[in-house]
């Protein structure tokens, strides 16, 4: 089991353990910018994590509210890493991110529409030549 009994756990690898950030280093600049609160105040990447504090990070994705509900050293596939915190995110910020998604345009045409085809050309010419 992936379970330690160290009772101190930096915020920095919590994060980073439990997936929210890519790497450690990332987690620890989300700290030490501001983007990480606990009770409202920044969270530094050095803080002690303990069961059953709140949350409040931002990602690039969107913004999280997290409850700790186990502590993990670890990083672990991401379907055990979830048995780690209750996400508590507001159900504005999660409704946002779906109205996000819905406009997001990734800039690729669609497959089969676009420029047309060497026969469409053809077609096209020999129309406007008429």
């Amino acid at each position: 089991m992936y379970m330690a009994v160290k009772e101190k756990l930096r915020l920095d690898k919590y994060l980073w353990a439990i997936r929210l950030f890519k790497t450690r280093t990332q987690a620890a600049t989300a700290c030490d910018t501001g983007k990480v609160k606990f009770n409202g105040q920044q969270a530094k990447a050095a803080r002690h994590v303990n069961v059953g504090e709140e949350y409040e990070v931002k990602t690039e994705a969107k913004r999280w509210r997290i409850r700790v509900s186990g502590l993990l050293h670890n990083r672990v596939a991401y379907a055990e890493a979830i048995k780690y915190y209750i996400d508590i995110t507001p159900a504005e910020e999660i409704e946002r991110l779906q109205y996000q998604a819905a406009s997001f345009h990734t800039g690729k045409r669609l497959s089969k529409i676009g420029r047309p085809t060497k026969k469409q050309r053809r077609d096209i010419d020999e129309f406007l030549a008429e």
